[in-house]
């Protein structure tokens, strides 16, 4: 049994049908927290998504993290700056009509809300530290144009790991590939 501190109930109790579909949890709503009672991996997964709602995630990006290799982390921008201006900086983030946060998006395939002065983001587990540099170095004022080639030259390296690196049998030695 778990409880969660809300801050965004009536969202969460929009959410909960949809959310309790898919996962065996039972839960109490309060005022500003929720109780979830299931399975611990259920529980576990429950309260990421619920994290993800309370912090601004659209519900269908918050059912992403299903999914086991999709992950929940968050970026301060606080913790990587020392300028004053925070609204700059995350104006960089975002980028020009949004555009620098959906190229990211799209490079990772990857949800970004930006909230205060936290970024959150949703990723699989391999694009997830690209994307946490990515954002880190235009928190700290790289160009937009070399964040994007920084995360495509990860994505070309993610593509150009070999089978036998992934621990799986060399075709030409395999038995069930006699001609």
């Amino acid at each position: 049994m778990r409880k969660i501190l809300i801050s965004s109930p009536e969202k969460i109790k929009k959410a909960l049908p949809k959310i309790k579909a898919k996962l065996d949890v039972h839960t109490d709503l309060k005022r500003n927290s929720i109780t979830i009672n299931g399975k611990e991996f259920d529980e576990f997964t429950f309260e990421k998504i619920i994290q993800a709602l309370d912090f601004g995630f659209e519900l269908d990006d918050a059912m992403m993290l299903l999914k086991d290799d999709r992950d929940l982390g968050y970026v301060n921008i606080k913790e990587h700056t020392h300028r004053k201006n925070l609204a700059e900086i995350r104006a960089r983030v975002i980028g020009t009509d949004g555009k620098a946060k959906q190229t990211i998006q799209t490079l990772t395939d990857s949800a970004i809300v930006i909230h205060n002065n936290v970024v959150g983001i949703i990723a699989d587990t391999q694009h997830m530290p690209y994307t946490i540099q990515g954002i880190i170095s235009l928190v700290q004022g790289a160009k937009h144009g070399n964040v994007f080639s920084y995360i495509e030259r990860q994505n070309s390296n993610l593509r150009k790991i070999k089978p036998e690196e992934l621990g799986l049998r060399d075709p030409e030695h395999d038995l069930n590939n006699l001609d």
